[in-house]
């Protein structure tokens, strides 16, 4: 049983890491491995009831993490129609490519950190093919995008999906976790962009605006209003959390409901075809459906296999081999640039969850880890796939330019974080060195083993 659970598992896994070449959609293959997963286990089980009720649990968990994505989904998207982003982005206008990279890189992070690092990249990509002409500066300026968006997502609850999940499954907390990531994940990103800002010079082709060519589709009062109540609604969802211990689902659903609220009053006197546009059954249309459907399979996978016994023996193996939490969670980073994050963490979270509390350095590290690690190459993250979608990114152009630039960022915020982890735990001193030296020759000497 275990085996055919496993490679039904394997070859899925491949084929959503393959979906380019395969024309498969991820999704799909997702959903056949859940579902493969627990027949075989269901199949192979005497207890059918034990199965079942497993099952049910595995799906309230996962439910929780779905409603959260679809409500978060949908705001944004609510604050797309109304160009709400325009009020962020058109004031824009310098024509350094310097600067430009430092005013990208910047809106990167801290939009990542708001809504989520997939959105933030689409809606600065598509800025980007408005701004400039030449294909090749975008393609390097999309990188950015990519690499910024990923390393302001991995610092806050909402920012990327991996952090968010285990935000939702109870092993971090908002404040601890934004605390502990903000500098690692803000060295990850100066890192690639300092040695950027060196190697660019000139002036950025800039796009000229046609004559007649609408900038908007809304007044300004429309725009500010609904990105401000937009952003306000997800910020307001880990506060709500912590007043009422309620999931941050229903957070993110009460914030939904109030905007939709808002958004029909405000259009209330417009005709019906300009309110169907601006109205959140719109914004619903054009919520990306295919992706929680691809957590929703990746997430059945992974029950099936935590309840099968099979992620206990995988623990205890990595436990047993590599030992130190650091480098396991390094490798989980460096294997989130090549197959997705979100099994990753997913499995890591059914492995781990009985052996370190809420807030636990191994939690905070693997967050940073698997949400900037995908960033070492372009299929890695759901920002770079998008990048790479937009703007027709080579892989192999990637590899070339902007990987090892990723991945030298990717190690510096690693430093980062275990240089901060040794001073808040042990404060600043000889023996700090000392652990830090150790710790540092360990993880160098493991890697060079591996090679």
């Amino acid at each position: 049983m275990m085996i055919w659970m496993i490679i039904i598992f394997l070859i899925g896994y491949a084929l959503i890491t393959l979906e380019h070449s395969f024309h498969i959609n991820k999704a799909a293959t997702a959903l056949l491995a859940g579902v493969l997963c627990w027949t075989v286990y269901i199949l192979h089980v005497p207890d059918t009831e034990l199965v079942t009720e497993q099952l049910g649990h595995h799906v309230g968990e996962i439910a929780g993490i779905l409603f959260f994505l679809l409500g978060a989904m949908t705001i944004v998207e609510i604050i797309d129609a109304h160009d709400g982003f325009e009020v962020i982005v058109g004031r824009i206008k310098t024509d350094s490519s310097r600067k430009l990279l430092w005013i990208l890189s910047i809106l990167a992070f801290c939009l990542s950190a708001i809504l989520d690092n997939l959105t933030t990249t689409i809606v600065l990509v598509s800025l980007l093919r408005k701004l400039v002409t030449d294909k090749n500066e975008r393609m390097l300026y999309a990188c950015v995008v990519v690499i910024a968006a990923n390393a302001g997502g991995a610092f806050t609850p909402i920012g990327d999906v991996t952090t968010t999940m285990l935000w939702i499954g109870g092993q971090i907390t908002p404040g601890n976790v934004m605390q502990k990531l903000f500098l690692p994940s803000l060295i990850c990103m100066l890192v690639p962009l300092i040695y950027l800002t060196k190697s660019s010079r000139g002036k950025v082709s800039k796009r000229e605006k046609a004559e007649g060519e609408q900038a908007s589709h809304t007044d300004p009062f429309e725009q500010k209003l609904v990105l401000g109540l937009g952003v306000l609604t997800l910020v307001f969802v880990p506060v709500f959390k912590l007043l009422t211990h309620l999931p941050p689902y229903m957070g993110i659903l009460l914030g939904l409901g109030f905007l939709w609220a808002v958004t029909e009053v405000l259009h209330r006197t417009k005709n019906e075809e300009k309110r169907d546009k601006f109205s959140v059954l719109n914004a619903l249309r054009k919520v990306d459906t295919s992706t929680v459907l691809f957590f929703l399979g990746i997430l059945l996978s992974i029950g099936a296999l935590q309840s099968a016994g099979q992620l206990a023996l995988m623990a205890n193996y990595l436990d047993a081999e590599v030992g130190n939490f650091y480098i396991i969670n390094l490798l989980v980073g460096v294997l989130s640039s090549i197959v997705d994050n979100v099994p990753l963490v997913a499995a890591m979270m059914r492995m781990y969850q009985v052996s370190y509390p809420v807030d636990h350095t191994f939690w905070e590290f693997l967050a940073y880890c698997a949400g900037t690690g995908g960033s070492i190459l372009i299929i890695g993250s759901a920002a770079g796939v998008a990048a790479m979608s937009l703007e027709k990114i080579n892989f192999m152009w990637y590899v070339k330019k902007v990987s090892l630039l990723a991945f030298m960022g990717y190690i510096a915020g690693a430093v980062t974080f275990l240089i901060q982890q040794q001073i808040l735990t042990h404060g600043f001193n000889a023996n700090l060195i000392t652990a830090l030296n150790f710790k540092l020759s360990y993880i160098t000497q493991y890697i060079v083993s591996i090679f």
